[in-house]
């Protein structure tokens, strides 16, 4: 079983897969202080100083915290479209360029073509 546990942590799948989940959550922490910090501010300015976090309402003993939804929502367009271009880029990036085109090769004679100059070739005997 450690040598199956070895195996499966040495393919390239487990590896880039833990990078991708440190990388992701790191990523995570620098869009939710971007989102928190300078972009709700600014949508702040423009819809007069509302705070989203701020945002909630009760009914009974329930708090409805709806501004952190808001700011979650806000959070997961900012992170999909950076995953967009990202993913976009890289794409441009590894393509592969058509190969160029090949000379085309003559047209092969057609059957008339053919026969005639058969034809020609005889009476010229």
């Amino acid at each position: 079983m450690l040598q199956e546990f070895k195996e499966f942590i040495a393919r390239g799948n487990a590896m880039d897969l833990a990078v991708g989940i440190i990388i992701g959550a790191a990523f995570t922490a620098i869009v939710g202080s971007l989102v928190d910090d300078l972009i709700n501010p600014l949508i702040g300015i423009f819809v007069g100083g509302i705070d989203f976090s701020a945002i909630s309402f009760g009914i009974g003993d329930a708090q409805f915290m709806v501004g952190n939804f808001i700011n979650a929502v806000i959070k997961f367009f900012i992170i999909a479209f950076v995953v967009f271009m990202l993913v976009r880029t890289i794409n441009k990036l590894t393509r592969p360029k058509p190969a160029p085109a090949e000379p085309e090769a003559p047209a092969a004679p057609t059957t008339e073509e053919l026969l005639t100059e058969i034809r020609d070739a005889l009476r010229a005997r």
